[in-house]
């Protein structure tokens, strides 16, 4: 009796998974358009903003351009992380960064897990430009903002790293990813070489900030309608401050080794 009594019990408890499995994935689904839905929400508010910029681009004074244009991107994105944050699915915490948001002549350095590291840094650092790709400047969402707003364009390294120098030096800050692209090689990939050099000759120094997630979400190859637990949080840290060394290369090389071992294992994706 005791035996079938257990038989009993572990075919019900196998009914109720299957049955509870079934109606995940209605939840699922609804949850992984909604998730979509916050991202064509960001790329229209970034359109907008971006056709606002189009406008202003040619009739403002260039200083006045580049202060209005950087100001309005931060805006825009941290309009968009209050209501991720507010609708449960994104929960960012970078209010660390607000002790930098008006210094003058700083280069900021990240390790680079998700396609929204730069979106997190922006929306907090008003006075900070990007190294962007060439090709992302004739993007419809993205190119006038970025030009309005004096990003560096990254399709020559003399024009990159002299247009770089010149805004650190008129008290601008720089956000820059060593890296290059997102995270593939855990914890850091390999340092492309101009930051240290950047910092030399512009005569700033380089904060180090570290990005930890608890979600593969939009890192390298992660389908954009793929569901992560939900809320991905992001929680940024501030990391030590380098100053400008003679010699770049060794800067470098002290400065991948630093932020690989700041940077917090990461999360697998989910099977």
């Amino acid at each position: 009796m005791g035996v079938r009594s257990f038989d009993e019990n572990g075919h019900e408890r196998r009914v109720r998974v299957a049955v509870g499995r079934l109606l995940a994935w209605p939840l699922r689904i609804v949850l992984s358009l909604a998730l979509i839905l916050h991202l064509l929400v960001l790329g229209l508010m970034s359109l907008g903003w971006n056709l606002v910029a189009m406008v202003l681009y040619p009739l403002l004074p260039r200083a006045r351009g580049l202060a209005l244009g950087r100001t309005g991107v931060a805006r825009v994105y941290g309009s968009f992380w209050t209501l991720a944050a507010w609708t449960g699915m994104l929960r960012i915490d970078s209010s660390v960064l607000d002790v930098l948001r008006e210094e003058r002549g700083l280069i900021v350095v990240a390790n680079h897990p998700s396609m929204l590291d730069a979106l997190i840094l922006v929306a907090r650092l008003p006075r900070s430009a990007c190294i962007m790709k060439a090709e992302l400047m004739r993007n419809v969402f993205l190119g006038a903002g970025a030009r309005l707003a004096g990003y560096i364009r990254n399709d020559s390294a003399r024009g990159m790293i002299r247009l770089a120098v010149e805004d650190l030096k008129q008290g601008g800050q720089l956000i820059i990813f060593p890296e290059g692209t997102r995270t593939t090689q855990p914890p850091v990939n390999p340092f492309r070489p101009g930051v240290t050099l950047i910092a030399k000759l512009a005569q700033v120094p380089i904060q180090t900030v570290f990005i930890d997630t608890d979600s593969p979400y939009l890192g390298k190859g992660w389908p954009i309608w793929r569901l992560p637990p939900l809320p991905v949080v992001f929680k940024v840290r501030l990391g030590e401050r380098f100053a400008p060394q003679k010699d770049s290369d060794a800067l470098l090389a002290e400065l991948e080794h630093y932020i690989a071992a700041g940077v917090k294992p990461p999360c697998p994706p989910a099977p």
